[in-house]
């Protein structure tokens, strides 16, 4: 089964190029040469660098919270932090293969065509996809699966970020190789062997109390400390404090730019929300290659349940 580009036919090259999130933090565990994007979460706290429960993985090992630090720490492939979460694949720079021009990402988004909302989000869930053996993912869910399209004073769902700009790229740019990889989650490792049945269980109960407790603690904004992609310091932050914006990633180990949010709060008058819910409205279909209206929060419920009796969930 192919990838779901909106036009196969003229997808002349792959490549991995994308839009997204950059959840990138260093750490004493990982590589030296790591960039902090975020603090907002320890993503080592759902990562068995001890290999308690985990006995094998692929070459890459770990790849978020702070990456693999290479000998004598550990033997896998050394590798800075790399963890993202795609929101639009562009796969090249080149619209001869099918891609899409940096300069057109660009203008789009500097021209404010594109709303950027402050992004701020919660884990909703640490699964195994699957894959045989399978990829460990971290989830950012909407969380509920609709918006409450009727009462204006109902808070907004959980995560509604990601799929608000996801539908906005996906309505604004139309090029063959465009897809999103399984919106919205963070692989961490590949290929996860576990030592038993049990160990496996275990591992994801510790995984589920600790997303419980990111869950208690609420929303949070990812780029708290105003960083522009090298790690240092934006020249010209917002002033409000809301940095917590979109990367563009020439792959996921590259970020080229960084955008900061252009749609900032509140979003809870008349005006910012009636923006928001007309593009939470439609969800994209990667097997039909279409829009499709969302359906009510019941029908959305039913529908992740028969999706995610697909996966291993613990």
């Amino acid at each position: 089964m192919g990838q779901s580009y909106l036009d196969p036919e003229n997808t002349k090259r792959d490549g991995l190029a994308f839009l997204g999130l950059s959840f990138s933090r260093r750490s004493e565990e990982g590589h030296s040469d790591s960039v902090t994007h975020q603090t907002a979460f320890d993503l080592n706290e759902i990562q068995d660098r001890e290999y308690v429960y985990v006995e094998s993985t692929n070459d890459d090992g770990w790849l978020i919270g702070g990456g693999e630090p290479g000998p004598p720490k550990s033997y896998k492939l050394a590798a800075k932090d790399s963890s993202h979460v795609e929101i639009m694949r562009i796969g090249t720079f080149n619209p001869e293969w099918g891609g899409l021009s940096v300069e057109d990402i660009v203008t789009a988004i500097e021209s404010g065509n594109i709303h950027i909302p402050q992004i701020e989000v919660v884990p909703t869930a640490v699964i195994a996809n699957p894959d045989k053996p399978p990829e460990l993912e971290i989830r950012f869910d909407m969380d509920p699966a609709a918006p409450d399209f009727d009462d204006m004073s109902t808070p907004l769902p959980v995560n509604w970020q990601l799929r608000f700009i996801h539908n906005q790229l996906f309505k604004y740019f139309q090029f063959p190789s465009r897809f999103c990889p399984g919106p919205f989650h963070s692989t961490f490792t590949r290929k996860a062997q576990f030592r038993s049945r049990q160990h496996e269980k275990d591992y994801f109960t510790h995984c589920e109390e600790v997303v419980q407790k990111w869950r208690n603690e609420g929303v949070k904004p990812l780029n708290n400390g105003g960083w522009d992609i090298n790690g240092d310091r934006l020249k010209e932050p917002n002033e409000d404090g809301y940095n917590s914006g979109l990367y563009l990633f020439a792959d996921r180990n590259n970020i080229t730019h960084y955008f900061k949010p252009n749609f900032l709060p509140p979003y809870d008058t008349p005006e910012k929300k009636d923006v928001i819910l007309s593009f939470l409205q439609e969800e994209w279909d990667e097997d039909a290659l279409a829009w499709r209206p969302v359906c009510s929060t019941v029908e959305k419920a039913l529908q992740l349940l028969r999706r995610s009796s697909k996966l291993t969930i613990f």
